[in-house]
């Protein structure tokens, strides 16, 4: 009888402790439907270091991103970006994303015909100045050559 309740206490215990995981928030359906749509990221900076080469989302230079296109479908979360800069390599690809109520943006970049619940790996970004016709995502403290900058995507709606 002392190991059951013994087993139990510790069952409640280890079953009590949750994780704050950004998966585990509530979606922010505003700042969803506000971003829905198409898109252009008409610039990548990072103030204060603007001599150093940032790989975005390890796919290519953060400044093969400008001018990328971006379609945001916020009744599932599904959507496509593709590379359009004529000095880089062209890339396409499906993504998933959501917004957070903590102002998280959670964004996966999937393969053709890949389920996002097989991709463990992603990006969690931060929104900033969302109006109508525009948005940022911040990639808060990436590391570059040992120091921590932001990066700073901004997004203008296309017409």
């Amino acid at each position: 009888m002392k190991k059951i309740i013994f087993l139990t206490a510790i069952a409640l215990v280890l079953f009590s402790c949750k994780t704050t995981s950004v998966t585990g928030k509530k979606l922010d359906k505003n700042a969803q439907v506000a971003v829905k749509g198409n898109w252009v990221l008409t610039s990548v900076t990072y103030p204060g270091s603007e001599y150093i080469k940032v790989n975005s989302f390890d796919i290519a230079d953060s400044k093969c991103f400008e001018g990328s296109t971006w379609k945001f479908v916020s009744n599932n979360n599904k959507g496509n970006m593709a590379l359009t800069n004529f000095n880089c390599t062209a890339f396409s690809s499906p993504i998933t994303w959501y917004i957070n109520t903590d102002g998280e943006f959670i964004l996966k970049v999937l393969n053709a015909g890949e389920k996002a619940k097989r991709v463990r790996a992603g990006y969690i970004l931060y929104v900033a100045n969302q109006t109508p016709d525009s948005f940022q995502l911040v990639d808060k403290g990436s590391n570059v050559a040992g120091k921590s900058i932001d990066v700073i995507y901004q997004f203008q709606r296309a017409n």
